[in-house]
């Protein structure tokens, strides 16, 4: 009990310093990023829902582009292309495609066409364009976001500067995940380079057999009108989880802003520790301490005058100096 008190007597003189303040700040910001929050249950709920929804989408892209090209077409021309060579190559896969129905009329009374590029992959466009864009990007970071932090990467840089243009702290921590991801600008979109890594096992499943050389705009694949909005439903899926990974980080920022404006106006750590045990997080105040460069070392008397000792360039045998040693490191405890 006297150790606790002398402790905690010692806590109180120790002022805080950038390096104590972002100790802090890591250890409660990590707190509010595994709290059981409705934001948090709703970005897991909606991967959850993508992961349901790309499966009986690829199903069903499999279904329909099959009966589009069916296998025993493409296995002849397969053979062709064997005997006769690059002329009659013309089989390739892919995993996005042009869907389309003729089932809706316009104001006149006449048959329209609704098509648009669907793309499986896992940087695949959200609003229906065949090039990629940070929406994909977003999806991608929001779907393997633990991945991400497991490799010191920021999968919430999106969301987190998404009210920010580029800068170079956005650009190097998206480059840092796109990296992870093994997501390449020089060779998305073709078929046997589509990226390393987790980007290309993603990617793996969802490729398919299409007839034809062109781009996949000009060969719009036929399908029902309900087919076509069980696509439309898989996209909207991918694109919630993109809204519900910015809730959620949105609501977290909010609690670190005030966090940061608290921490730079205390003087003394114990505020700090005060602060923690008043959000109901448990901190560590002596491995705070120790782990911090100048700390303990300071305000402890006893531990100063240990450390200006063993500068003295004093004359000691081998078995004083691990003895002052041992004296001192249990000294920390």
């Amino acid at each position: 009990m006297q150790n606790i008190k002398i402790e905690r007597k010692q806590m109180s003189k120790i002022r805080m310093n950038t390096e104590l303040r972002n100790k802090l700040f890591n250890k409660i910001k990590n707190v509010f990023e595994n709290e059981d929050t409705q934001e948090r249950e709703a970005f897991l709920q909606a991967r959850e829902s993508v992961d349901h929804h790309y499966k009986y989408a690829s199903e069903l892209a499999k279904l329909v582009v099959e009966r589009s090209y069916p296998k025993e077409d493409v296995s002849v021309l397969r053979t062709f292309k064997k005997k006769y060579g690059s002329p009659c190559d013309v089989v390739a896969k892919d995993k996005c495609f042009y869907f389309s129905h003729s089932e809706d009329k316009d104001e006149d009374g006449d048959i329209k066409e609704t098509k648009s590029h669907f793309d499986f992959g896992l940087f695949g466009n959200l609003n229906g364009s065949e090039y990629s864009s940070d929406d994909g990007k977003k999806f991608a970071v929001a779907y393997y976001r633990e991945e991400l932090k497991a490799k010191d990467c920021n999968p919430d840089i999106f969301a987190q500067q998404d009210a920010n243009k580029d800068n170079p702290h956005k650009t190097k921590h998206v480059e840092e995940c796109m990296n992870a991801l093994g997501y390449s600008s020089s060779n998305y979109g073709t078929d046997d380079t589509n990226g390393i890594g987790m980007t290309k096992d993603f990617n793996a499943p969802y490729y398919l057999d299409v007839i034809g050389t062109s781009y996949c705009r000009s060969r719009a694949i036929a399908c029902t009108k309900d087919e076509y909005t069980e696509f439309e439903h898989w996209r909207i899926a991918k694109a919630n989880l993109v809204s519900k990974h910015q809730t959620w980080i949105d609501s977290i920022m909010k609690q670190c802003d005030q966090l940061k404006i608290g921490l730079k106006a205390y003087r003394y750590l114990s505020e700090g520790i005060e602060l923690a045990t008043e959000l109901g997080i448990q901190v560590d105040e002596a491995e705070l301490i120790r782990t911090n460069s100048t700390g303990l070392t300071i305000y402890n008397p006893s531990n100063l005058a240990s450390m200006i000792k063993g500068m003295k360039n004093k004359h000691q045998s081998r078995e004083a100096k691990i003895l002052a040693r041992k004296q001192y490191e249990e000294s920390l405890n």
